[in-house]
Order: structure tokens, then C-alpha cells, then sequence
């Protein structure tokens, strides 16, 4: 016998079947253990500014067996849209740099379309993964490598060599100095792709400015990305773009340690430079425990001869690695600048200084007095995400 039931209960049935499996599955996730696994490759972004030592620390990371490192590839972007500000570039920056961190380089593609080698990669030779096997089979992956002897053995191999090296290393570490907002890398921060550590490279502004005296020519360009010029190149002698460095510091230090997403957790980490000349091994140590790095004793080596070299280094040396006594480095700028130049750095950096842990210098007899100690003690664990409390 057929029973008849009426269309809107048969409807009303499956609505409420529907609801509890659903509700049903959703209790019983919740007592699935959640997928945690990571990429295999471990993603460092040394994240700085021009002449903060950054080129230094890329060499610590770069000479490490395990690491495929590339130095500043955003040049490309800044050089071929160099008519763009440098937050219009931002996001064509951060997607190089993902590319990058996932050894996917046809994303130069749009910056060199033409057929290359090796030799077009900016800084390509400061890179040891590509002065040693697979990209090149002159050096072993365990040599401290040269620049000099890297361009003259490795430059005209194919381009493709560089995505084929990187896919052979567990750690893939950038160091730019184009990114001013902590923000901006919040999408990579979250991509499931990516095992991203950032490590931000601060200095001290005054010594900053000194440096950058070296190399006014060549920053000239970048300073007016900077500035927003439309291309006009700039020199910077009202300090306009050191104000702009300031400022970004402070907003990624801000961003990173006042109520910072959960994302962040023990992803993020300072060093002051002027702390890693004083003590190398020790900060260099904690940088590669954040990374998941080993310090080998070759690197141990290596490490303290080209931090012990004889003087502050040469006019020439400005964008070279080279054997210098690195505390006279850290403190050149007591000596060489004007105490009318600090005063004005003083000024536009007044916040980026006092935040970062420097002192303050009120005449220039401070200034050149040596014996009085303008990088003040670092509080305990103070730039490390983990260890901030918010309620201090």
C-alpha cells in the first residue's frame, strides 16, 4: 500500500538529516588533530635598509652549506619601474620575493626577457649557492667563497641553473632593503607555501648617514623611488629619505611587537648590528637557532677573521665584504661627521633612535668621546616576538 506524504515534510526531513550530519562532522573535526605540516624549506627574509650591515649578515647565511641565499633580487623590479614610488612597488616586490622563497625564478622573466646567464642576476656572485654545485662546478657547497673568484669562474653559466640550485637547499634566505611596511608581508606571513622567518637589521641612523656618504651616486635612484621623484634622482642631503628609513623601522618594530597577529609568534626577530660587531658569535648563534641553522667551525673561522681586520675599510670597499675591525665600523661616525649633521640626523630620527636602544649625543664633546657608550644595554630577549609582554 502506497502512503502519500505531503512534498514540504519530505523537504523538511532532508533539511533537518542535512543540518545534524553537518553539525555531526563539525563536532567530530574538532577532535581531528589538525594538519601542522610545513613546507620542507625553511624561508628567511633578512628585512633592513641601505648601508645598515645588511650585505654583512647576507654573508653569514650566504656561506652556510645549507643555504641557497640571493641578495636585493627586488633591484630588478625598483630598475626597470623606477618611475614608481617604492609603496606602488611594493606588492610587484613582495611577489618576486615569494617566487623567489619557492625557487619559481621564470618571475624574472618580466624584468630580463632576453636570453641570460648567471651574470645577470644582480649581486649574483655574493651568492655562494651559485658560485658551487649544481649552479657551478668550480667551488664545493662547503668553500667560503669570493666574489672576485666566483665572477671569473661562474658568470656565463645559464640562467636556469639558478631555480635548479635552489630546489637543493633547505633554507632559502633573501636580504632586501625594499620593503617599508611590516604589512606588506602579511600575505606571505600566512601563505601555507611558505615557512617564512623574518629577521629586521637595524643601525644606528648616524652611522647609517655615514655610510651612505660612501655611496651617494649609487643610492641616488633608489632615493628618489624613495621620495616618490618620477624617476629624478636624488641625493638626500636634508636627510628626506633617512627620515622615511627611520620611520619604516619604527613601523615594523611597531607592527611587530604591539599587538602583533598570532601569525607573527616567533617569526619575527631584531638584531642591532652594533650588537652583532661586539659579540659575532653570540648573535650570529641566536640567528641561526631562529633560522634553524648549525654554526660550523669552518664558519666559526671565517666569521672571526672578517670581523677582525685592520681599520673601518676604504671608500672603494662600500659594497664589498671585506676583513675589517668591525667595532671601528660601528663607531666611525663619532669621528667623521660634522656635529651639526648629527644634530639634523637627530632630528629626523629622534623616534627610530630612542626605540632602537641608541643614546642620544646633546654636544659634539659626547660625540667624540669614545669611552662614553651611545648603544645602550639590550633588555633581555626585548627584540624577540615570544618574549613580548604586552602589559609592560
Amino acid at each position: 500500500m502506497w502512503i502519500r506524504i505531503p512534498s514540504t515534510i519530505v523537504i523538511l526531513f532532508v533539511t533537518v538529516q542535512t543540518g545534524f550530519l553537518l553539525f555531526m562532522y563539525a563536532r567530530y573535526s574538532n577532535f581531528m588533530p589538525q594538519s601542522e605540516e610545513k613546507p620542507s624549506q625553511v624561508h628567511v627574509l633578512i628585512l633592513s635598509s641601505w648601508r645598515s650591515g645588511s650585505s654583512f649578515v647576507g654573508q653569514l647565511f650566504s656561506q652556510h652549506p645549507s643555504v641557497f641565499y640571493l641578495m636585493e633580487p627586488a633591484w630588478h623590479v625598483w630598475v626597470t619601474m623606477y618611475q614608481n614610488s617604492a609603496k606602488v612597488l611594493h606588492m610587484a616586490v613582495r611577489d618576486l620575493v615569494r617566487s623567489v622563497f619557492l625557487c619559481d625564478m621564470s618571475v624574472f622573466d618580466a624584468y630580463m626577457p632576453w636570453k641570460r646567464n648567471l651574470s645577470d642576476l644582480f649581486q649574483w656572485a655574493v651568492s655562494r649557492a651559485l658560485c658551487s654545485a649544481p649552479a657551478c662546478d668550480s667551488f664545493q657547497r662547503t668553500d667560503i667563497t669570493s666574489e672576485m673568484a666566483c665572477k671569473t669562474l661562474c658568470g656565463r653559466y645559464p640562467f636556469s641553473k639558478v631555480e635548479e640550485a635552489c630546489k637543493t637547499y633547505s633554507h632559502v634566505v633573501i636580504k632586501e632593503v625594499r620593503f617599508f611596511d611590516l604589512k606588506v608581508l602579511y600575505p606571505l606571513l600566512t601563505d601555507p607555501s611558505l615557512n617564512l622567518k623574518i629577521i629586521h637589521l637595524v643601525r644606528d641612523p648616524r652611522a647609517v648617514v655615514k655610510s651612505r656618504e660612501q655611496s651617494v651616486k649609487a643610492l641616488a635612484r633608489d632615493n628618489g623611488i624613495v621620495l616618490s621623484t618620477n624617476g629624478t634622482k636624488v641625493e638626500d642631503s636634508k636627510y628626506k629619505v633617512m627620515q622615511e628609513i627611520c620611520r619604516s623601522h619604527v613601523q615594523i618594530y611597531e607592527t611587530a611587537t604591539l599587538k602583533p597577529p598570532n601569525f607573527l609568534k616567533d617569526r619575527y626577530l631584531m638584531i642591532r648590528f652594533e650588537d652583532l660587531v661586539r659579540d659575532p658569535l653570540s648573535e650570529i648563534s641566536e640567528m641561526y637557532k631562529f633560522a634553524d641553522l648549525s654554526l660550523t667551525p669552518m664558519l666559526k673561522s671565517w666569521i672571526y677573521n672578517i670581523t677582525h681586520g685592520q681599520g673601518p675599510g676604504k671608500k672603494k670597499e662600500a659594497f664589498r665584504i671585506t676583513s675589517r675591525d668591525a667595532v671601528s665600523v660601528s663607531q666611525a661616525w663619532r669621528n667623521v661627521l660634522s656635529f651639526q649633521k648629527i644634530k639634523k640626523i637627530q632630528e629626523v630620527c629622534k623616534g627610530a633612535i630612542n626605540m632602537l636602544g641608541y643614546q642620544l649625543v646633546d654636544s659634539e664633546k659626547e660625540q667624540r668621546d669614545l669611552s662614553l657608550d651611545l648603544v645602550l644595554p639590550r633588555r633581555q630577549n626585548q627584540f624577540s616576538w615570544s618574549s613580548f609582554n604586552p602589559k609592560h
